[in-house]
């Protein structure tokens, strides 16, 4: 299979950076979309070319490294499905494929298709955490949770902070994002000690990086390669008017 790869190249953060026309011959259908840009790496290389910089780690959709947009949609166009799952058979032959890093005032591009979202990583050192006592660990079904609460817990855990919300939000809001983490933890007992604490320093810290406001598109879930339901957002609106409306904070 032939293709034509349009990869947006930037040499670092403050280069203007543009699309590059590339010209890659026996796509096999079985690569992965990685796997792909690896051949051409191999071959920009053995020419002597600077190769593409692109993020990646398990290449297994879960660490969310391979945060790339894929002809306009964050991931490419397979719903659930993160850039190092999509597979080349997707793809016709002479298909032109537009590659391109994510797009966001809190996500600065590094260089070609890297970007930082050490932005999530402080989210999540604001609040994203729970009490812990030193000593041996507890005893298994020492703390009850209940099954609805646990299988809540656990769908807003896939969250694996790959960013496809902001990059897919018209607002470049994190809410999703900032909703899944919430959820996961505020549905425990173990999450329950810094609940109100917590949405208060995780919203202040998603404000403080510049991520925009949720006005409800969608947009964030449908491009998720988890699935994160837009309904983490309500719990996340629910947390936070509770901990400054009604006061609910241990310091109010």
């Amino acid at each position: 299979m032939r293709l034509t790869l349009k990869i947006w190249r930037q040499r670092d953060s403050v280069d203007k950076g543009h699309l590059e026309p590339y010209t890659l011959d026996d796509v096999d259908d079985d690569m992965s979309f990685l796997e792909m840009l690896d051949v051409l790496n191999e071959k920009l290389i053995l020419s002597g070319e600077e190769p593409v910089a692109f993020d990646h780690d398990c290449r297994e959709g879960i660490c969310g490294s391979c945060s790339m947009v894929i002809d306009g949609r964050p991931h490419g166009p397979q719903r659930a499905t993160t850039a190092c799952q999509l597979h080349m058979r997707h793809y016709d032959d002479g298909d032109t494929v537009v590659i391109e890093p994510f797009r966001s005032g809190s996500f600065g591009v590094i260089k070609d298709l890297v970007v930082d979202r050490g932005a999530f990583d402080k989210i999540i050192q604001a609040g994203g955490y729970v009490s812990v006592n030193t000593g041996s660990a507890p005893d298994a079904h020492a703390t009850p949770v209940r099954k609805a609460a646990a299988d809540r817990s656990f769908e807003a855990a896939n969250c694996i902070g790959c960013g496809a919300c902001v990059a897919a939000c018209p607002n470049g809001s994190a809410s999703l994002f900032l909703g899944a983490k919430l959820t996961h933890l505020g549905e425990l007992p173990q999450g329950q000690p810094e609940r109100y604490e917590r949405v208060v320093a995780m919203v202040e810290a998603h404000d403080d990086a510049g991520f925009g406001g949720c006005t409800n598109t969608g947009a964030c879930t449908s491009a998720c390669p988890k699935e994160i339901p837009l309904d983490v957002i309500s719990q996340l609106n629910r947390d936070y008017l509770a901990a400054t409306v009604a006061g609910k904070r241990r310091s109010a």
